[in-house]
């Protein structure tokens, strides 16, 4: 395919933040004398908007609960993130560089907010690879909903059959497919390869760098 755009996930997709996300929503439980989530239920919620994971998380909750939630865990995570400094995953700086030199228009398209991911990408040295960023503040509908590729496309004057959209959960390629976009997941993020394959993805690659590979 002709890929002129990349939509990119960010988390677990372009930076490593499972333990700082899992963490962070395990201590707000905590905090709040809240039930107590398993890690694998915490990270299950990865990629979707926070008062969202937190109404997974427990179902039975008052929206003022699922709201407190939400606050707390902003508060926390802004603590963590200075003694738990979210990395990129390996192979992504070289490989946005490279994408960047080939005259791949780069975007994200995350659930955490838009300036929080400014913050992050600023931290890993990678901000100055992206034209758009687009954050869960930044639209009415969210993943899988198509509102935040069909918003970039619109913004950024693109072309949805020469966009790619790559993230590591389900939700994401759900986004993609239903925007008209081809969509890649990744396996090493949240998500396993099987149910990336059953959400639809069009390749599925074990390495950000196999990004380069794709025709």
């Amino acid at each position: 395919m002709d890929i002129r755009l990349i939509i990119f996930d960010f988390d677990g997709t372009i930076g490593d933040t499972r333990r700082n996300v899992v963490v962070t929503m395990q201590q707000t439980l905590e905090e709040l004398h809240l039930p107590e989530r398993s890690e694998e239920a915490c990270a299950a919620t990865i990629g979707i908007p926070l008062e969202d994971c937190f109404r997974e998380l427990l179902p039975d909750a008052t929206e003022d609960v699922i709201l407190e939630c939400a606050a707390t865990y902003r508060r926390i995570f802004e603590i963590n993130k200075e003694r738990m400094r979210p990395q990129p995953f390996p192979h992504v700086a070289e490989t946005l560089k490279t994408l960047h030199e080939q005259g791949i228009q780069m975007t994200v398209a995350t659930s955490r907010g838009l300036e929080s991911v400014k913050d992050l990408l600023t931290g890993m040295g990678l901000i100055q690879y992206f034209d758009y960023l687009l954050g869960a503040d930044s639209v009415t509908k969210h993943k899988p909903d198509p509102e935040p590729v069909l918003q970039t496309l619109r913004d950024l004057n693109a072309d949805a059959s020469q966009t790619l959209v790559v993230g590591d959960m389900p939700v994401d390629i759900l986004m993609g497919a239903r925007a008209g976009c081809k969509t890649c997941g990744v396996t090493y993020g949240n998500a396993s390869r099987e149910e990336l394959q059953e959400a639809g993805a069009d390749f599925i690659i074990d390495d950000f760098a196999n990004i380069l590979a794709i025709e």
